[in-house]
């Protein structure tokens, strides 16, 4: 939280706020891309979103991925722990005879991995596309491993 600082006339003056990193660097008349946060913005623009969670016994995976065909366009495998979706959303040719056409989706290829959790079964794998959402369920073992903390002792 900002401080705030007293004006002569007694009136409290917001202290001004941090400024946000540049996007990009600026030389003069040139501006060079910030090369330290340009895979953050190409990897949040073309990746697949997911969020995962547990419901009982069944690890759950959702993936967004509008705009596709299920039984032509994706792809799912999972390998030493690993599930990975690929996705592939085709450009369609429109052309507007009259005014202007303008598209900022995204077409071509997205992939995305993520870990799966001690004790998921790889051999019982199901998945589901419904309203541009696709989820893959695995069923895990109950009594999987779970963080905890290891003291560490004086030698």
């Amino acid at each position: 939280m900002s401080k705030s600082k007293s004006h002569s006339s007694g009136v409290a003056v917001p202290a001004p706020k941090a400024a946000a990193a540049p996007a990009a660097i600026d030389l003069g008349r040139f501006r060079w891309p910030d090369l330290f946060r340009l895979p953050e913005s190409l990897l949040a623009e073309h990746s697949i979103k997911v969020e995962e969670f547990d419901e009982d016994s069944t690890h759950v995976v959702r993936a967004e991925m509008p705009g596709i065909d299920p039984e032509h366009d994706v792809d799912i495998s999972v390998d030493h722990g690993m599930l990975t979706m690929t996705a592939e959303r085709r450009h369609q040719e429109k052309t507007e005879e009259k005014g202007r056409y303008r598209s900022e989706f995204s077409y071509g290829a997205f992939t995305r991995s993520v870990s799966l959790p001690p004790g998921a079964d790889e051999d019982d794998v199901t998945a589901t596309y419904t309203d541009g959402i696709l989820e893959i369920r695995f069923p895990t073992d109950g009594d999987r491993a779970r963080a905890r903390k290891i003291p560490v002792a004086r030698g």
